[in-house]
């Protein structure tokens, strides 16, 4: 006997299938919600954590610009401090001054040549003469440039002829005036050094190139 299934059993499958379907349409809606989720979760933790690394180096960084400033004082006061330093001792040194500058005219002033004035005008020293020729004063000049330990930078303001004394004693002079740098001991003291090492580098130079 042939039994025959006369119920809509396609409407009935087709209704499965769209259930089916939707329930699917369902669960991946929640999976992706629970992955989006997740993802934000993470992304909001590590945003966090970047902030407060953030606000940590900010926090950091303004220690560091109080301790800058505070170096930057204490160098202030330091170089504060080396300048009064060195004005001081620069007062005592200068005490020796006359005493260094006397001597140097002695040793280095040439036969022939007659100091007049001597005036100090700060660290210049003006002074003027008389010479028995110009070659005279060219020494003079020379021997205060190169030789001098304390002095440099000799410059000769003016030089003309001139006649001293009177009658059959009078004599035709060179009359000059000049100016003249002077060190101070604590300048004296670097140039002498860097002469010293100066020296010391070409006596090296010197060794290299020896065969």
């Amino acid at each position: 006997m042939i039994k025959i299934n006369l119920l809509p059993h396609r409407e009935e499958k087709r209704k499965l299938l769209k259930s089916n379907f939707y329930s699917l349409l369902l669960f991946a809606a929640i999976i992706g919600a629970v992955i989006v989720l997740v993802i934000g979760t993470i992304f909001a933790q590590q945003i966090s954590a970047q902030n407060d690394r953030n606000n940590f180096i900010k926090l950091e960084n303004t220690k560091l610009d109080e301790r800058i400033k505070e170096v930057a004082t204490l160098t202030q006061e330091i170089d504060a401090l080396k300048a009064r330093q060195e004005a001081v001792e620069d007062l005592q040194g200068d005490r020796n001054q006359p005493v260094f500058m006397l001597d140097e005219f002695t040793k280095l002033t040439p036969e022939g040549v007659y100091l007049r004035t001597l005036k100090q005008d700060g660290q210049r020293i003006l002074f003027t003469g008389y010479a028995q020729s110009n070659q005279r004063v060219s020494d003079f000049i020379r021997n205060l440039g190169s030789k001098s330990v304390w002095m440099y930078k000799p410059e000769l303001i003016e030089i003309k002829a001139a006649n001293l004394g009177q009658g059959r004693d009078v004599k035709r002079v060179v009359e000059f005036s000049m100016n003249v740098g002077i060190k101070r001991p604590r300048e004296q003291q670097l140039a002498s050094a860097s002469n010293a090492a100066t020296a010391d580098d070409n006596m090296a130079d010197s060794a290299v190139k020896k065969p």
